[in-house]
């Protein structure tokens, strides 16, 4: 099992979410935060256009996902497609355990 992480720029999490659905992937994890990249967020124009302020942080997306490594390059190519800007982490997911019925492995996915 492998836990994919997509930081993405713009909200592209409806289109990826709709395109993951057809593989076969339903659940995912989204969320919306703060974070910096290597390239600064655009300035904001404040106090009624006389001031300018530079943010440190932009608002960012993340998509996360537990997949079967077979569905690895699918996916990674599905946020590929239907994400603008971002960035896509991949890391191996050792023991999934469902709280209620006890199971584990790739069939609690």
């Amino acid at each position: 099992m492998l836990k994919i992480e997509a930081i993405l720029g713009e909200n592209d999490v409806m289109a990826i979410s709709e395109a993951l659905k057809k593989i076969g992937i339903g659940g995912l994890t989204v969320g919306k935060l703060r974070g910096r990249g290597k390239n600064p967020p655009p300035e904001v124009h404040a106090s009624k256009g006389s001031a300018i302020y530079q943010p440190q942080f932009s608002q960012k997306y993340v998509i996360e996902l537990i997949i079967a490594e077979s569905k690895e390059d699918e996916v990674i190519n599905i946020i590929k497609e239907n994400g603008q800007v971002g960035k896509i982490f991949v890391s191996p997911v050792l023991r999934a355990v469902d709280i209620k019925t006890g199971d584990e492995g790739e069939g609690v996915i």
